[in-house]
């Protein structure tokens, strides 16, 4: 009986843990989304929770992968964990700005490996500003070989994730790079 009780306890509480997980996700997506709403309305930075060490920044949107991605300021683990996560190496976002957006290849960047050149991304940014980007170039790039370049004179954003996308292992050195060019309508 005693041991019944206890293989109980054990199996509540791994069911538990086990249901933590997608629970907290869901809710840091709730809260980052009300983050964005606020800073839209604000047009300051606001952080999702109290002690999150970024803010939503930029919002992108496929609609032919059914995406809609509140990007976040910084490409730490800690960022990433919870969406994509701008570069703190291109911070600057106008008219002319190259940015660099990183995000994993099993998560939240998982379907740009279905992504083909010509299509195009809606992007808004801070000041509810909407621009359309189309994918003008798609590459791998081995890091150890080569740097991931953004151009000074051009509006373009760099989707960036790990490649390959089934590697059993993460953390390589090859990077999917989808390039896309500010789209002249």
């Amino acid at each position: 009986m005693k041991k019944t009780i206890v293989l109980g306890i054990i199996g509540l509480a791994t069911f538990a843990y086990g249901a933590y997980t997608p629970l907290k996700a869901e809710l840091a997506q709730y809260l980052i989304h009300q983050a964005w709403e606020e800073a839209i309305a604000t047009g300051e930075g606001v952080k999702p929770w109290g002690w999150a060490d970024m803010h939503p920044v930029l919002r992108l949107q496929s609609i032919k992968h059914d995406q809609d991605l509140i990007v976040l300021s910084g490409d730490t683990g800690n960022v990433l964990a919870f969406g994509p996560g701008l570069s703190s190496d291109t911070p600057y976002i106008d008219q002319l700005s190259s940015l660099m957006i990183s995000g994993h290849r099993d998560t939240h960047f998982a379907f740009l490996q279905n992504v083909s050149l010509g299509e195009k991304f809606e992007v808004t940014t801070a000041d509810n500003n909407k621009q359309i980007y189309q994918v003008s170039n798609i590459e791998i790039i081995d890091t150890t070989k080569q740097d991931i370049t953004i151009s000074d004179d051009r509006a373009e954003i760099k989707l960036i994730t790990c490649f390959p996308f089934d590697a059993v292992v993460a953390g390589g050195s090859l990077r999917y790079v989808v390039t896309t060019q500010l789209a002249i309508e």
